[in-house]
């Protein structure tokens, strides 16, 4: 009799749980989870393609130490972070991770203008294949992010609705933090990582060469005969 009654409260309590929303709350934790894992990777993905572009780089252009150290010492610094599953349910430490993230885009956006200077090192194969594996990650990143975005918007719906909130909070389940853009769009666009087609002579396309005259002005006026 008490092993069927304990089976009653049992099934009692599941049913209880499942209708205030436990169950949706531990399937959208887990996703969570899932979508914070693919980011991390693929920032790890790029973190490792630093160092061989960093020195492909320096072979060519070893007067651009300052440029050079920006994206060591940011990489560095995103290195020294501890990144953790629980990352996510800390809303200061989740903003100085991204914080780390976005001076490390920066540092390599101005890597790559810098690299427009060098043809012979765009030309390079090794450069041009970490190129590409950079451009991919770049677009896995992005995947990843909004995969991430997505997936806790959906939690956060969740535990914040009512009657579910209730049940959020008597398991200590609370919103998690987010990434924040100042313009939205930028979360669907990776950075531009193209370097196949440089102007004549190794210039920037449309730019005169170095040390070239202006040509005649179609409005400028001809020269009086003599």
């Amino acid at each position: 009799m008490k092993r069927l009654l304990m089976m009653l409260v049992l099934l009692g309590t599941a049913l209880g749980l499942s209708g205030c929303g436990y169950n949706a709350i531990q399937g959208q934790d887990e996703q969570v989870k899932a979508a914070w894992s693919e980011v991390i990777n693929q920032y790890q993905r790029r973190a490792d393609l630093i160092p061989n572009l960093v020195s492909t780089v320096k072979g060519y252009a070893q007067q651009e130490q300052d440029v050079l150290l920006g994206v060591t010492n940011a990489r560095a610094k995103v290195g020294s972070m501890q990144v953790t599953p629980e990352l996510v349910n800390d809303p200061e430490a989740f903003a100085k991770f991204q914080q780390a993230q976005g001076e490390l885009t920066s540092a390599l956006s101005r890597l790559l203008v810098v690299v427009e200077n060098y043809p012979q090192l765009k030309s390079d194969q090794n450069f041009r294949d970490l190129q590409s594996q950079l451009e991919g990650t770049e677009n896995r990143i992005t995947v990843a992010r909004q995969r991430y975005i997505k997936t806790v918007q959906d939690y956060n719906t969740t535990v914040r609705q009512f009657p579910v909130n209730l049940t959020a909070m008597v398991f200590g389940y609370k919103a998690k933090a987010n990434f924040t853009v100042e313009n939205e769009a930028a979360i669907a666009k990776p950075p531009a990582v193209d370097f196949s087609k440089p102007g004549p002579g190794g210039n920037a396309q449309g730019a005169a060469p170095a040390g070239a005259q202006p040509g005649p002005s179609s409005n400028q006026a001809p020269a009086p005969k003599q």
